[in-house]
């Protein structure tokens, strides 16, 4: 077997296919734009419905008459409790929260013309895409289209808004994360020291958002073992809360599971904790997070990979191979931490085959499409997948992980991203859950 982490430089003609590309697809397939319903253009109403969802508001712009009292349906179709708000000028009308597969009405006075801003209250919702716009009146473009949903922007700012996204890819930021981290060893055992710690991370170019940590990254180091290891993680707590660790697939004693009040005290700030286990699993991927506050650690970066390399009978024919972890919290819509354009490619040489491990450990459900190729799915959980399934768009339940083959035999750049489109893309360009794979 050939297995290697190897990164490939994106070339400058790589480049130049990818705004071709990208572009293209961009420009030229207007299946991201909402239909009838939700669309700009459509007559106003006094009496709307939106849908909300994990980390969405559908619509995204909503068109209200003037000098008309507002009945707004609100209907939740997510898995999580949301509100939904109008701030007018200093006044903010808001419903009560909602339960999944419920829905409300918010009554609002009048509104004069212009444009105000919707969204879900509850803490980080609306960081992570729970917001839109209501306007009064209906918006005027010079290059407009009827029955286009891009409100207020014209076509040249959307041409412009989706090629720079695609030039700027990858765009640089600081920190990256699932990096391999290289043990010690201690007679046998390996070692691997972890700090959990808030750090401002960059999700995107000049965007920083406060993140909480494993070593410093979002995703934390990717932890790599062989089946029958013997390993030691040693985690200090520089967070201002207390946390712990749980190894999330993995087969440990009942006391190194990480469950606050259960199996252990939660480890406070400034402690330490030192977990140790033998490696009782096959191949795969697995994962560590915290499980103290999880809705707010877990979802604000506390996570990351361990592979359970192959060896042996299990061995994988792969040339190259990728760890991408899905997140949808307070960061945003994040593929290891990032949103694009400063999403990482992957990529390969013509006839080569890559190992992707893919797990999701957002809120929602993420339908992750590649263009150009199919997925071979050889495990699920760290369990092997006989025979193994071949799929276009491959849904991860959150906490779910797979290992996926690519076999790169067709050159060019091929997007992949998930495929609920409010979570890669509108009308300024794509964002989000988008990178690709660069076969040259």
């Amino acid at each position: 077997m050939t297995i290697s982490k190897r990164i490939h430089s994106v070339s400058s003609l790589a480049v130049g296919v990818l705004v071709l590309t990208l572009v293209a697809a961009a420009c030229g397939d207007r299946t991201g734009v909402e239909e009838p319903g939700g669309a700009a253009g459509e007559a106003a109403s006094a009496s709307p419905t939106v849908k909300l969802t994990e980390f969405a508001i559908a619509p995204s712009e909503l068109q209200v008459p003037v000098a008309e009292p507002l009945q707004i349906n609100v209907e939740n179709g997510g898995q999580a409790p949301h509100t939904f708000a109008i701030a007018v000028g200093d006044e903010t009308f808001e419903t009560a929260l909602i339960a999944p597969g419920s829905s409300e009405t918010l009554d609002v006075p009048a509104l004069e013309p212009g444009s105000y801003e919707m969204l879900c209250t509850v803490a980080g919702h609306k960081e992570s895409g729970m917001t839109g716009t209501v306007v009064a009146g209906v918006p005027t473009s010079a290059d407009a289209m009827p029955g286009m949903n891009q409100g207020s922007t014209s076509i040249a700012d959307m041409l412009a808004g989706h090629e720079a996204g695609v030039k700027a890819f990858p765009a640089a930021t600081e920190g990256t994360g699932a990096q391999p981290l290289k043990p010690v060893m201690d007679d046998g055992v390996k070692v691997f020291e972890l700090t959990a710690e808030a750090v401002e991370w960059e999700v995107s170019p000049g965007e920083f958002k406060t993140a909480m940590t494993y070593n410093g990254t979002v995703p934390g180091p990717e932890l790599r073992v062989f089946e029958g290891d013997r390993m030691r993680v040693h985690i200090q707590n520089e967070l201002p809360e207390p946390t712990t660790i749980h190894w999330h697939g993995m087969h440990v004693p009942n006391a190194m599971d990480g469950v606050p009040f259960i199996t252990q005290d939660p480890i406070m700030p400034g402690e330490d904790f030192t977990y140790e286990f033998t490696v009782n699993n096959g191949p795969g991927l697995y994962l560590y997070h915290s499980h103290f506050n999880a809705t707010a650690q877990v979802e604000s970066g506390l996570y990351g990979p361990i592979v359970v390399q192959d060896r042996g009978k299990d061995a994988v024919d792969a040339d190259v191979e990728y760890t991408t972890i899905i997140g949808d919290g307070p960061l945003g819509f994040v593929l290891n931490g990032k949103g694009f354009p400063a999403t990482a490619p992957m990529a390969a040489a013509r006839g080569e085959t890559v190992l992707l491990h893919l797990a999701n450990l957002g809120e929602a459900l993420h339908p992750m499409h590649m263009h150009g190729y199919d997925f071979t799915v050889i495990r699920q959980d760290g369990q092997p997948v006989r025979p193994p399934s071949r799929v276009n768009t491959l849904v991860v339940p959150p906490g779910t992980t797979f290992d996926v083959l690519i076999r790169a035999n067709a050159p060019g750049v091929w997007a992949f991203h998930c495929h609920i489109l409010s979570h890669v893309e509108g009308p300024d360009g794509m964002y989000g859950m988008v990178t690709a794979l660069i076969v040259e």
